[in-house]
């Protein structure tokens, strides 16, 4: 197998560039563009990618070293390429460019007399220092706008490519005029970003408290300079209508997060903030862990209710509802604090669709009747859902499992639990009746009857809320014909159920009056597709309008 010296390749009008992190180790394979090491300047964070795929071998650098343009920094073992900086020769810096010609603004005393004072402002034009090979970067934040004062040094902006971000600095202390960037343009070596007014070293503008020097002060054959020409046009950006340049983006100056371009986009990825994020790498530097952890804790941290807003989310403004009329405040009662914290949680986290359908149940709807009536047992018609749900869950076991945290496994389940909604006073609550299969329907229904009553006491115990496989939420006493039940995580669905109706059904022959009752079934996409979520429900359909298939 070949081995090729991987080099550092052109980073600009860099020299002796501090190494932060070596992320690879001897004998590691590593594909084409992965990140081998990155370098950080006081102005710029470049990692150095893998030239092609091929293994690690010697490592000449560790972090703290400082390396330049050309440096071996270690060996690929693998068919690799040369780069391009070991095809040619490094490129001869770009000569300075002249100063624009300076502008002077003469300032004449009040009393009218002939001497003149000068102020000079010399316009200097700022670009983009060399980059190294990147001809297009984008601009991902704007740090200045028309008309700030700034220091020498100071960033103007930021550049990120997809391996290396940059500021660019002021060349000089002075004011922006001219603005020409904003976010999301892309620049190279040379573009122009704004000028620069720096105070020249011609004679200050005489101070108010201070009377213009006569002619006869000044030395002899001593006369004020003309007025300079202004800078050409087309080094200068063209205003808006107003008179104003682009708008403001980004932090203040100093404030830059201190990351890597990887980093960078994670955060974009997540809606992440890296203001707002502490870093723990060398320097205080922000690694993807810091990412991942502030963005669990933001999670963790929502605050009850959450109705306001969510990750990535703008929050709805805050309005003062007491301009308009009288008003009361109501605390939330604690379940619903916490009922609506999950099911905020679950809304965002969960692709939800929802498969409507109707199920005829006038045969059992009579059954249930008939047995109520012969056996004293109030029976209603969630025990007989819950066996026909748990008949379907047999058959689409899919609908009995749970996305496993990685993302990469279901978890089915050898039983089956099954919770329903109760409405109390103080909010919604989810019992849950367990062991399904092996229950029959009166048992079933005095279950539910208990648990009912418990949680319209308050007396329901958390463990009689865990376990659940599968929920149901029964609106068919209050009303309504169709709706969307927020699923309830970690189960991938649940089953609403509205109010019956009298319906004309077709038979073939004519049209029949049926007891219709509508079902919605909210499941998870990232487990559940259509076509299975429609054989379910249809399934489910066939077992309420015949139960007698639920003993098959």
């Amino acid at each position: 197998m070949a081995k090729t010296d991987v080099i550092v390749p052109d980073i600009g009008d860099y020299e002796n560039v501090p190494v932060i992190e070596v992320l690879v180790k001897d004998g590691q394979r590593v594909e084409k563009d992965s990140t081998l090491i990155t370098l950080e300047s006081e102005k710029a964070t470049m990692e150095v990618p893998a030239p092609a795929a091929g293994v690690v071998r010697g490592i000449r650098v560790k972090v703290g070293d400082k390396v330049s343009k050309g440096a071996v920094i270690m060996a690929l073992e693998g068919e690799v390429p040369l780069t391009p900086e070991q095809q040619k020769p490094a490129p001869q810096p770009a000569p300075l460019a002249s100063p624009a010609p300076a502008r002077e603004v003469a300032t004449r005393s009040a009393a009218g007399e002939g001497a003149v004072a000068v102020a000079v402002a010399v316009p200097m034009k700022v670009t983009v220092p060399d980059i190294g090979d990147y001809p297009d970067v984008p601009v991902i934040e704007v740090l200045v706008k028309d008309g700030d004062a700034v220091e020498k040094d100071q960033p103007l902006l930021v550049l990120e490519s997809e391996k290396s971000t940059m500021e660019v600095p002021a060349p000089s202390a002075g004011t922006v005029r001219g603005l020409q960037v904003k976010v999301g343009q892309k620049l190279g070596k040379g573009a122009p970003i704004c000028m620069l007014e720096v105070a020249g070293g011609a004679e200050s503008p005489p101070s108010p408290l201070t009377p213009a020097l006569s002619p006869q002060k000044r030395g002899e054959g001593e006369k004020p300079a003309p007025l300079a020409s202004p800078a050409p046009a087309g080094e200068v950006a063209a205003q808006g209508a107003a008179g104003e340049g682009p708008p403001w983006i980004g932090q203040a100056a100093g404030q830059i997060p201190h990351a890597s371009p990887a980093v960078r986009k994670l955060a974009r990825e997540f809606g992440v903030d890296l203001s707002k994020v502490s870093g723990t790498g060398p320097k205080g530097r922000i690694t993807p862990e810091d990412v991942q952890g502030f963005t669990k804790r933001a999670l963790a941290a929502a605050p009850a209710g959450g109705a306001t807003s969510g990750a990535g989310i703008p929050a709805i403004p805050a309005v003062d509802f007491s301009q308009f009329g009288e008003v009361e405040r109501k605390p939330l009662a604690r379940i619903r604090k916490i009922s609506a914290q999950h099911l905020h949680r679950a809304w965002l986290n969960i692709p939800h669709v929802t498969q409507n359908d109707e199920a005829d149940i006038t045969e059992l709807e009579a059954f249930r009747k008939a047995q109520s009536e012969e056996s004293g047992i109030k029976l209603t018609l969630l025990p007989f859902l819950m066996k026909a749900v748990s008949v379907a869950m047999k058959q689409y076991p899919e609908f009995n499992a749970s996305l496993a945290p990685d993302g990469e496994n279901l978890v089915l389940k050898k039983y089956c639990n099954i919770g329903f909604a109760a409405d109390t006073e103080n909010g919604l609550v989810v019992p849950v009746v367990k062991d399904i299969w092996n229950k029959g329907i009166a048992q079933l229904a005095q279950e539910c009857s208990e648990l009912a009553k418990k949680a319209r006491d308050g007396k329901v115990k958390p463990d009689e809320m865990k376990g659940g496989c599968f929920s149901i939420s029964s609106l068919g006493g209050i009303g309504g014909s169709h709706f969307t039940p927020i699923v309830n995580a970690p189960e991938v669905a649940i089953l609403g159920v509205s109010r019956a109706q009298m319906k004309p059904v077709w038979d073939g022959k004519a049209f029949q009056p049926r007891l219709m009752c509508p079902l919605s079934l909210s499941y998870d996409h990232r487990v559940i597709d259509g076509a299975y979520a429609a054989r379910f429900i249809v399934a489910l359909g066939k077992q309420l309008a015949d139960l007698r298939r639920a003993l098959l």
